[in-house]
């Protein structure tokens, strides 16, 4: 609205008139909902992959007028969501000038407030509170008290107000009174203490809570929403039952389903713009892009990685950064003109995905940095199988298994790369299966050509070693014959049979 009410008496006019509306904040945000649901607007903007899963199911709660819990493993946007909601809070609401827990003028709760609203009747000054001050958000630890959350007395508040103890106006409030009439998140709710938890019973059940020492009763008017891993993942803590049956729904994320989400994911949330007047161009090609979204696919299929703990999307985000950053370094000291990454740029990037994940015992025999490997391996032969399903690559093959060695690594420039694979028959015109243009530059042809050699690489066709030598597939090994029976030297029959001596 153009000018928005300044005093209680224009407020109780606007809101006669209409022009300024008055509900508690449930039914605000649902209605909110409503009318963008009406109009086929984004609800969660930048929530990618959730729109026929976990969206529904907010929408619903919302509908509902539930508070909810989102449960999912780590790295899956549930604190995104959270704020999200935000955006479905009015522009703005009136509330009394100075009250921690923004009292609504028409209505206050607190014992301050209603002094003044008796003392200064119509002529109330009242300002005008942003959502963004409407959402408040608490990261839960085991250190966490009562007082923190909900309040307790303040001596020093009585001390210098000359008050007693017993008197309402020394009350401290804690971040959940400090929510009122806006939403209150907690996440990670399974650290909070259990006598914590029950704290909470109040609010999501009648409604209102109880400050310690207070014979007072404050009904506030908030929406309580709430982030946790699954129960069974985590040893640190547990939802306590009473408060999980007093949470109106239950409501379950999950990791992108399809590499198309989840690259369109991490392309928008990577830092990939190279600001400055001596910034790079920077050209991913899409099979980098590919193979960089699979490791964490892989990831999450591995059996030497703890399922329990979860692959973050970060480490993806994490990964494509550092690539860019593997390559960008090459081309700054080549003097290449512009950035293309390599899938050898992957392996250069290990230090972006060893911490990205907990291992199973079997992992932690083989390492991290090994583990970190087989995953990247198994990812670029899953790209590449893809994008070469059906292409003849037995003159490349050929031209290794009959002898031929070629040495090539992260750090090499892009023509001095296309110089030394120029002698490989057929890799020139197989890299140019990859989706490279006729016009391609030579750090892209480059990076094509790395593609197609650990790509062969990676489906065992040829073989490399850790210094970037590759060259024909080593011959699978034979297992080993078993060693013949020794003939006897002598024979002395005993009865029935013969007993016999060996060397």
């Amino acid at each position: 609205m153009a000018s928005r009410p300044t005093t209680l008496s224009t407020l109780r006019a606007a809101i006669a008139s209409g022009a300024v509306r008055r509900r508690p904040v449930r039914d605000e945000i649902r209605e909110n909902l409503i009318g963008r649901l009406r109009a086929k607007q984004t609800l969660f903007p930048g929530i990618i992959g959730y729109d026929d899963t976990v969206v529904p199911q907010i929408v619903n709660a919302v509908l509902s007028r539930h508070t909810f819990i989102l449960l999912g493993l780590r790295g899956q946007a549930k604190s995104r969501i959270l704020r999200a909601l935000a955006d479905l809070l009015d522009e703005a609401i009136p509330v009394v000038p100075g009250c921690e827990i923004h009292d609504d003028p028409l209505a206050p709760i607190c014992a301050a407030c209603r002094a003044r609203v008796r003392h200064e009747a119509d002529a109330l000054e009242v300002t005008w509170l942003a959502r963004e001050g409407r959402y408040v958000e608490k990261l839960a630890t085991p250190d966490v008290t009562i007082a923190d959350m909900i309040g307790d007395l303040d001596p020093i508040k009585a001390a210098r107000a000359n008050l007693q103890l017993s008197d309402e106006l020394t009350m401290h409030y804690g971040l959940l009174p400090r929510a009122n009439r806006g939403i209150f998140a907690i996440n990670e709710l399974p650290d909070l203490a259990g006598k914590i938890q029950v704290g909470l019973f109040n609010i999501l059940q009648e409604g209102d809570v109880q400050i310690k020492g207070y014979p007072v009763r404050l009904p506030l008017d908030v929406l309580l929403v709430f982030s946790a891993n699954p129960e069974d993942y985590t040893a640190r803590g547990k939802i306590i039952t009473p408060l999980k049956d007093r949470i109106g729904s239950e409501i379950r994320t999950h990791y992108p389903a399809t590499r198309h989400e989840a690259m369109a994911i991490t392309a928008q949330e990577a830092w990939l713009t190279r600001t400055g007047t001596d910034a790079i161009a920077i050209e991913v090609p899409d099979f980098v892009l590919e193979v960089i979204e699979e490791v964490a696919f892989q990831a999450r299929l591995d059996s030497k990685i703890d399922k329990r703990s979860g692959v973050s999307q970060r480490l993806p985000i994490s990964l494509l950064e550092n690539v860019v950053s593997n390559a960008e370094r090459r081309a700054l000291l080549a003097g290449e003109p512009v950035v293309v990454p390599r899938v050898t740029d992957v392996y250069a990037a290990l230090p972006a995905i060893t911490g990205k994940f907990e291992l199973e015992y079997e992992g932690e025999l083989r390492g991290a940095d090994n583990v970190a490997r087989d995953i990247i391996r198994s990812a670029v032969g899953n790209v590449f199988g893809g994008r070469f399903a059906g292409a003849d690559l037995r003159q490349v093959t050929e031209w290794f298994d009959l002898g031929g060695n070629l040495h090539v690594h992260d750090a090499l420039e892009a023509r001095e790369l296309m110089a030394r694979t120029a002698q490989v028959q057929g890799l020139r015109d197989l890299a140019g299966q990859a989706g490279i243009g006729a016009d391609a530059s030579a750090p892209a042809v480059a990076a094509a050509i790395d593609f197609v050699l650990e790509g062969l690489y990676a489906q065992k066709k040829i073989s490399r070693s850790v210094e970037g030598q590759y060259q024909g597939a080593e011959p699978p090994r034979r297992p080993a014959r078993p060693a013949p029976e020794p003939a006897p030297d002598r024979e002395i029959p005993t009865g029935g049979g013969k007993k016999k001596y060996y060397n």
